[in-house]
């Protein structure tokens, strides 16, 4: 059985971040043949026009991640009703120079976890916006802004039942839909 990539983008540095630990859910949630990883974007360093013709390894790094996957995940908080600046920084490395986008064409599932009563809503519509413009085709249906709380991760890379149930439909939607995209 071929193994089927998925990056998986944490839009928070924080370890104990509520997105952090939902990333670590999914991964074990997703059946045998689905490897997810985590390219590292909190060593990049801010985005400037001027380093495109020589990238630092760490854009190198994450570029050359993303391209290896067959999708991408994004798992992100709301900032200010909006995604943070570590998450458009690695979204505009990783689309530079123009015409060598990492992200043209890769499938996202984007899902979000906050203390906030809209979850991460606003976060993620914003983040539709710019997907679209990086031409990375997104899943549409079913949405998932998650309103977390600290009993919803029960153990590391655990969810609460009502929790992991809800996850697991999205994340076979999202494979499913990967899946026809890549194939």
């Amino acid at each position: 059985m071929a193994t089927f990539r998925i990056a998986v983008i944490v839009g928070s540095l924080r370890e104990g971040s509520f997105n952090r630990k939902m990333a670590g859910a999914l991964a074990k949630l997703a059946p045998p043949d689905v490897e997810m990883h985590q390219p590292t974007i909190a060593t990049l360093p801010l985005f400037n026009q001027d380093d495109e013709k020589d990238p630092s390894d760490a854009v190198k790094r994450m570029k050359e991640e993303i391209r290896a996957s067959q999708g991408v995940i994004i798992v992100t908080p709301e900032y200010n009703r909006s995604i943070p600046g570590v998450l458009k920084n690695a979204l505009d490395h990783g689309s530079r120079p123009h015409g060598q986008s990492a992200w043209k064409g890769k499938p996202v599932g984007i899902i979000g976890v906050s203390p906030g009563a809209m979850g991460t809503a606003l976060a993620q519509q914003h983040l539709r916006n710019i997907v679209a413009a990086l031409g990375m085709p997104a899943l549409a249906q079913p949405e998932a802004f998650i309103h977390a709380t600290e009993a919803m991760f029960p153990a590391p890379g655990e969810l609460d039942e009502s929790t992991r149930k809800f996850v697991q439909t999205w994340l076979d939607a999202y494979l499913t839909f990967a899946r026809r995209l890549a194939g």
